[in-house]
């Protein structure tokens, strides 16, 4: 079986998701076609040997709706003989997008494949494929589930409950974050893989100056009466400032095989050695990342102590402490440029962010192996291992 290289990873900034936000002005569709024009321009590929182009976006509805990458790769001037299509597994569609792409290659499906996201979350608020009214559940799973599933804000607040993650904690740890972003900008560590846009040219939300005396007076993002009488062992810790923003931005990676690379004349940047996804207790929701670790180690042949960069996506500070405290993984290791609680979290964008963010860690860091993984909505979870080449 052949393997699967990436040889560029390009991302937008990533802007605030809100009407003021530096990207708002911009259409989803234009968002993603930037990035796709980007990856062709800098790695120098003839478009037209692109296989597919495979995209992620969440909330798939209104400007996102339709197939947004085929637009997309419409709009960045790839010719139409290109395919494209979009997935939706939540917020790990776009890693996704990566194993799907990887898998392809892999299996002599494509020879050349982009994988990519995109979220505007100014444009297309969450929820907005949801009308009010809606079920989008069915009887079946409320069966299952008598007493009602939760959203992911009450989930991470029962994860730091039965992590016995404290307040103090999870603030901490989004201040790290936002000063290894702003580290990370300031050494020039970005500029590889951010693509300006319109005269945007950093992320919107890095906050260099956070502290957590001024975290400590945010009140609790996500209380509720009725969930605190359900919940007793919820203590309302989780806040605006230990959970990743909404944003707008988009990424994507060039997908190849070794052989493909080197007849093409592209420097690949890391293989991709291995794959898992998982599901898990869609009450919880966000925990699948521990045994999504587990199964992509383990079909790797790899342990923890042989990786040397971990990108958790930190959709909530609780995510990432609960997955440390149950893999012993050194925090020292991971998201060491920031992670979204700073950087942002553009749902349908982030899995092929934070590939991004971690191929190019890897290179300037000299690590050999790392592995990325993301919560999903649902109880799911994504994880795979890359390998610098």
């Amino acid at each position: 079986m052949r393997d699967a290289v990436v040889v560029e990873a390009v991302r937008t900034p990533i802007g605030r998701g809100k009407p003021n936000g530096a990207l708002a002005h911009v259409h989803p569709v234009e968002l993603l076609a930037h990035t796709l024009r980007t990856l062709v321009e800098r790695s120098g590929v003839d478009p037209a040997l692109i296989d597919d182009v495979i995209g992620g976006a969440v909330d798939q509805v209104g400007e996102q709706a339709m197939n947004t990458t085929r637009y997309a790769a419409l709009s960045a001037g790839l010719p139409e003989s290109v395919p494209a299509t979009t997935v939706d597994r939540q917020c790990g569609s776009s890693q996704q997008a990566v194993h799907f792409a990887a898998q392809g290659v892999m299996a002599g499906a494509y020879d050349l494949v982009v994988a990519c996201g995109v979220e505007s979350m100014s444009r297309v608020p969450m929820w907005s494929n949801v009308p009010e009214g809606t079920d989008p559940f069915g009887p079946g799973v409320a069966e299952r589930y008598p007493e009602g599933l939760v959203p992911q804000g009450i989930s991470a607040e029962l994860i730091a409950a039965k992590w016995s993650i404290g307040r103090e904690r999870m603030d901490s740890f989004a201040v790290t974050s936002h000063h290894r972003a702003a580290a990370a900008w300031e050494a020039g560590l970005f500029d590889a893989e951010v693509a300006p846009l319109d005269g945007v040219t950093r992320d919107e939300c890095v906050r260099p100056d956070s502290t957590t005396e001024v975290l400590a007076g945010l009140r609790p993002a996500y209380h509720d009466p009725a969930l605190a009488e359900r919940f007793p062992q919820i203590e309302w810790n989780v806040t605006a400032g230990n959970a990743s923003p909404v944003n707008d931005g988009a990424s994507a990676v060039l997908i190849t095989s070794s052989e493909s690379a080197a007849r093409l004349g592209l420097r690949p940047l890391a293989r991709l050695h291995g794959f898992a996804v998982t599901g898990s207790d869609p009450l919880l929701m966000l925990t699948g990342v521990v045994p999504a670790t587990e199964k992509a180690l383990r079909r790797a042949g790899l342990s923890l102590d042989d990786i040397d960069l971990f990108e958790v996506n930190e959709a909530f500070a609780s995510v990432v402490l609960a997955w440390q405290q149950e893999t012993g993984a050194d925090l020292g290791k991971v998201n060491v440029h920031g992670g979204a609680l700073a950087l942002g979290h553009p749902l349908g964008a982030s899995g092929t962010r934070l590939t991004t963010t971690l191929v190019h860690a890897m290179r300037e860091r000299g690590a050999r192996y790392a592995l990325q993984t993301m919560c999903e909505a649902g109880g799911l979870a994504n994880a795979m291992v890359l390998e610098r080449l």
